[in-house]
This record gives structure tokens, sequence and C-alpha cells, in this order.
């Protein structure tokens, strides 16, 4: 049993469990409350003379691998009750977008796609989790999945993984078993050719014949790997690019002896991303101010965006817990963030051409927007418009869960805490500037509400970032902090820079 505010996570799998698998679970055991692993040999997705017969099987295996991991739940549906009816009549599939099946794995595997995502959709209706983990590997999936949650409003949040590599640069995969030795030594090639090609895009070549060329020049002087496709498109809608500007998804697939594998690159020009998370009141606002002034960074406050929306909800004599008008309300909002900030000031935020930058920040708002901001469609509202300024980079992002949901694949985590007294005290500061006086006491014990409410919400809880970099800013000044933190970005950004 879970309370109602526990989170699932998800990872869908065929089963033959490797680490690649384990890295999936382990993430959501690090983001979620509770963990389901399931194992389903979709038999939908394999085309004919493909290896459905002897996909690897070991129900056993993996059972104490999932055990072992902390698994909280193996579902292994049977598959006379959970595939489609064998009457044609009666089956329903999903069936993707035509343009996204004209590329990578689409036209070698009619069928395949509709046979991933009726069986995930399936798989997502029965154990309806808040996350689902798939692995960057499969990348075509991956977009393909999206695009259905999208499309069907599916409340899920689809978590990319990164592809989990052997010693040799081969992409782990269940298929791997039927290797031998030296087909093992000629698989690890194929990552070798994208490798090619991506050191050609590091050094700054952004034409797709160029970058496609290099890899084939490498994958030509293994003539006994044969390659089916090779293929640079756009990551998210597997439209087809000549040129990279932003991102592009470089993905081959190639036979070694009778096996088929897979493998990408994901090649992304963009300027590094930093995410500072933490509890309320831990200076996240004032440090990141700071850091983009002082790197020349654009700022974007998040949590004047939930904010922005409480207050308008308030206006409006909106329900808080009200969460379809929240969405619609979030959705129609046109709500302005100043992204050129000075550090000694809090966001200007605009609502209808309106300035709310101190009405947003009262107490009354104060109070609310943790109920709001725990409301899962609003939460994915909000996050579509953080990503769609956010996905150039070149901007210092704070608030709850900037680093672990928003943008987990931000260049520059940083997880700022404080204890409850300190952030109090830091407050009682801050409303007394504004006239305002309440009691210490009173304003530790809200802090400390606040903390437990945000750390155990189903949707985005607060929490640290595996990778995050943690600062106590108990006993420092923000400019300290800030000093800190642009340390860290310049080593990044320049590899010669002296350490810390």
């Amino acid at each position: 049993s879970r309370s109602p505010q526990s989170s699932i996570g998800l990872v869908p799998t065929m089963g033959a469990l490797h680490a690649g698998h384990a890295s999936l679970i382990e993430r959501s055991l690090r983001d979620c409350d509770l963990t389901v692993a399931s194992i389903f040999v979709n038999p939908l997705q394999f085309g004919a003379g493909e290896d459905f017969e002897r996909y690897p099987e070991q129900l056993d295996r993996d059972r104490e691998l999932c055990q072992a991991l902390g698994v909280d739940v193996l579902f292994v549906p049977d598959p006379a009750t959970f595939q489609p009816s064998s009457d044609p009549t009666a089956q329903v599939a999903v069936v993707p977008p035509p343009g996204m099946l004209d590329h990578l794995c689409g036209p070698w595997r009619p069928g395949h796609f509709p046979g991933v995502l009726t069986v995930v959709l399936k798989l997502f209706q029965a154990v309806r989790p808040h996350r689902a983990y798939f692995g960057q590997k499969d990348a075509q999936q991956l977009a393909l999945i999206r695009r259905m949650v999208t499309d069907f409003h599916v409340p899920i949040d689809i978590v990319a993984c990164p592809i989990v590599r052997g010693s040799n640069g081969l992409a782990l995969s269940s298929r791997n078993q039927y290797l031998s030795e030296t087909e093992t030594e000629l698989a690890a090639h194929l990552f070798a050719g994208l490798q090619a090609a991506q050191s050609l895009f590091n050094c700054g070549e952004r034409h797709g014949e160029v970058l496609l060329h290099a890899a084939r020049s490498h994958y030509r002087q293994q003539p006994q790997l044969r390659v089916q496709y090779l293929e640079l498109v756009e990551p998210d809608t597997l439209r087809a690019l000549n040129t990279i500007e932003r991102r592009g998804l470089l993905a081959v697939a190639a036979f070694v002896g009778k096996t088929r594998l897979i493998d990408n690159v994901v090649l992304r020009d963009r300027r590094p991303i930093i995410a500072i998370d933490g509890p309320a009141g831990a200076g996240k606002s004032t440090v990141a101010r700071m850091v983009a002034a002082s790197l020349g960074l654009q700022y974007l406050d998040t949590g004047a965006l939930y904010r922005a929306l409480t207050w308008l909800a308030i206006q409006r004599n909106l329900p808080i817990d009200d969460e379809i008008q929240l969405v619609d309300l979030a959705a129609i909002a046109s709500i302005q963030l100043e992204t050129t900030v000075s550090p000694d000031r809090p966001t200007r935020v605009w609502i209808d051409d309106r300035e709310v930058t101190d009405d947003i920040r009262t107490q009354r708002v104060t109070q609310q927007v943790s109920a709001v901001s725990a409301l899962g469609g609003v939460r994915r509202e909000l996050l579509r418009q953080q990503r769609a300024i956010g996905r150039w980079g070149g901007v210092v992002m704070e608030g709850r869960d900037i680093g672990t949901h928003v943008f987990p694949d931000a260049e520059l985590k940083i997880f700022l805490t404080a204890s409850a007294q300190c952030r109090a005290e830091r407050r009682q500061l801050d409303l007394q500037a504004k006239g305002d006086t309440i009691a210490l006491d009173d304003l530790k014990a809200r802090i400390e509400e606040r903390d437990r409410l945000d750390s155990q919400r189903a949707i985005a809880p607060l929490r640290r970032a595996p990778d995050a970099i943690a600062i106590d800013t108990d006993d420092l000044a923000p400019a300290e902090v800030s000093a800190r933190i642009e340390t860290l970005y310049r080593r990044l950004t320049e590899p010669s820079s002296l350490d810390l």
C-alpha cells in the first residue's frame, strides 16, 4: 500500500536485465517513493524473421537483480491477458505519426513501433506511474513515447537516462548475449564511428554530410560490420538534418554476425545551463541573480512562474486545488519574466502587461504556492514553458526541481541548503523591511512545514540531484556562494582554469 502522495516510477523492460537496466532502476529509486520494474517480451514489436523465439529470458536472475537493487514491485504480465486479443477486429493499436517513422529504424522494422507504443501505453494504464524511465540508446522509441504521452495527455513524466557502455564503448544491450568474443570486439566499432563524428562536431563542424562521412569512413575499415543505416536527425521530431543548429541525433544500426545492434550520440550545441535547487529560503533567488549578472547569462526565476499563477488564481477566486481550471489558466495566462536582472532586487514579473512583482510575493501567495506547484497538470504546463525558455542554454535557473526534472541534463547543478533557523531569520528580515512583523518561531514552523510538503509531494519532490554540488549557505554571504558557483562554471567552460 502507499499514501496518496507517494510517487511511482516505472521501468519497462523485456527482461534479460543488465547494468543499463540497473541504471534506470537506480534512477527511479532515487526519484520516487515506489519503483515498479516490468518484464514483458512484447510479441507485437518483433517482425517476421526477427529474434522473438530466441530473445533471452532469465526471469529468475532478473527477479534476484531487482530484489538486490530494492525494486518495490516486479510486474510480469501474463501474455495471454496482457497482449491484445488474437482477434484482429478487437485490436486497437497506437499509430505513430508517419513522419516520425521515415528514418532510423522506422523503414526497416514495419509494425515495430506501433507494437511498442501499444504495450507501453497498456503498461502506463496498468501501473499509473508518475514517471517512466527509458534509455537513450532506443532514441527513436524515446521520441515516439514522448510524442504519445503528449498527444494522448497521459499524465506521466518521461525520463531519459544516459546510455551505459562497457569498457570498450559498446552500448549495453540484452542482445549482446548473442555475440561471440570476436564479435563483441567488432561491435565496439559502432560507437567508435560515432565518436569520430563527435570529435569533428566538438571542433566546430556542423555540416551533416561531413559528420556522416567521418563515421562512414570508420565503418568502411570494418567490412564485417554491416551497417544498415547511419543518419542524422532532429532528436524530437526525427526529421533529417542537413546542418546542426542546436541539436542533432547521429544514429546507426548494424549487423554483427546475425545480431542487429543500434547506437547513437546526441550532438548538442548550447551554452551550459546552471540549475540551482534547494529549499525555500536557502538563498537561491539572490545567488542565481548574482551569478547570472556576473557571468552575463540569462536568469529565469521559475518560482516566480508558480507565484504568478497562484496570484492570478487568487485574483480570479479559483479553488487552489482545482487542477483542471488551474491548468487551463496556466496555458492561457500571459506571464512574462524579466531575464536580465539586478542582483539586489527581485525579478520583475508581468501578467497580461500588468506588473505584479510585489503582488506575487505577499504572505497569502507564499502560503498557497506550494499547493499549486504540487498539482501535476500545472507542473507539466509550466515545465513546458520553462524548457522552451531555457532550451538553448546560457541561462541560470533556480527552483525546487530544475536539476532533477526540468533540466536533468544541465551542465552545472547546485543544491543550496541552509538550516530552518537561518532561513527563518532571513525571511523575518525581509518582512521587517516591508513593514511586516511575524514571530521567528512562527516563520520557522512554516518553513519546516513547507519543507515537509515539498519533499513528500508526488510530483517533483524537493530532492538533491545525485550529480548536484551541495553548498551550505548558513555561514556564507550571498557573494561568497555566488563566487563559488562562478568558479565552478568557469572551470566547466574553461578547462585550463585553476581548481577550487
